[in-house]
């Protein structure tokens, strides 16, 4: 494994500017998560990296050597992409057998047999090596596609969401598994997606993309709990960060120049109002086992709160609204901090 550096990348198609001024590490041995919605620059990142997109400027470093301008078969990355991309024809063991049978990586049958049966028996699939790639289930496949990169030992491992296309329950079992192997076999890992639960679960630290530019860099914690403006604050908690104007909390005191009071549903105390000076109203319940989300109405805001199922709420209620540990934002959306 190695260390990625990326310094003052920027890569346009035309006139539009896919990735700005990036400039980011990948440590040995780390799992780091680029976030962002679709158009943020992620791919195009990866693209740039295994030398798919030449950068119209900056450097990538890798290992220390100077990659920019090498074609992607000189670099020693291996990619992952968020389809399949099997050899349909091909056994299983044959696909994972073919990057060590490729002339730049040829390996001899005998170590190829040895390398094969240990990651077949890392991804728990080695009484599925005589099966063709069309005989395999969805989550097979998937683990098959991310075996055939782990066959190598690159110096890096690009991951496109790899596991969109699962359904529910098998992303998140492929979430513990991919921590796992990542863990066993110190990877280091660059990988995209726009779900923040993958992020949140695998990375050591998250970058938080948007437009192209790196917004925020940070362990997930941190990127969570102290987002540097509402945009980063939005992409991570589910649901959704609770966005109030600052004119419906008045004597709450906040910085010069708040706009915005945000505040995770965690954060969001409810109570039934029982003097008349209610701040809020009920409007649906979500029930979800031992918990309900609470939606409610302040004004023209709804806010989404975490709620005991046997509060005693029900929809219409009048209640008051608590909000502790607030972050307050600026109008622009820049976070604005006490003096």
């Amino acid at each position: 494994m190695a260390e990625l550096v990326m310094t003052g990348v920027t890569k346009r198609f035309g006139a539009t500017v896919a990735v700005a001024d990036l400039t980011l590490t990948v440590g040995d041995g780390e799992f780091l998560v680029l976030l962002g919605p679709t158009g943020a620059g992620k791919t195009t990142t990866l693209r740039v990296v295994t030398g798919l997109e030449r950068p119209d400027a900056g450097r990538v470093l890798l290992g220390g050597r100077d990659v920019t301008r090498e074609p992607p078969a000189a670099r020693d990355t291996t990619f992952v992409f968020q389809q399949y991309s099997l050899y349909p024809h091909l056994t299983v063991y044959d696909n994972l057998a073919f990057p060590l049978r490729s002339p730049a990586h040829r390996e001899p049958e005998e170590r190829i047999r040895a390398r094969v049966g240990e990651i077949a028996r890392l991804l728990h699939i080695e009484d599925k090596l005589t099966n063709r790639a069309t005989e395999l289930s969805g989550g097979q496949m998937q683990r098959v596609a991310i075996g055939r990169a782990l066959v190598r030992r690159p110096s890096i491992y690009l991951m496109d969401e790899p596991l969109s296309s699962l359904d529910a329950k098998l992303r998140a079992e492929f979430r513990v598994e991919l921590k796992r192997i990542q863990r066993e076999v110190g990877a280091t890992i660059l990988y995209v997606t726009h779900d923040q639960t993958e992020a949140m679960t695998m990375a050591t630290h998250i970058g938080v993309l948007d437009q192209g530019r790196l917004v925020q860099i940070g362990s997930p914690r941190a990127i969570y709990a102290d987002p540097i403006n509402s945009y980063v604050a939005t992409r991570l908690g589910s649901p959704a960060i609770n966005l109030i104007p600052r004119r419906l909390y008045p004597d709450i005191e906040a910085p010069t120049g708040a706009a915005t009071i945000g505040v995770r549903t965690e954060h969001v105390r409810i109570r039934r109002s029982a003097n008349g000076s209610a701040v809020g109203r009920v409007k649906w319940i979500e029930h979800l086992g031992d918990q309900n989300h609470l939606h409610v109405t302040i004004a023209d805001t709804d806010v989404v709160t975490l709620c005991d199922r046997d509060a005693g709420v029900v929809v219409g209620d009048a209640v008051d609204v608590e909000l502790t540990a607030p972050l307050f934002f600026a109008a622009n959306g820049e976070r604005v901090r006490a003096g």
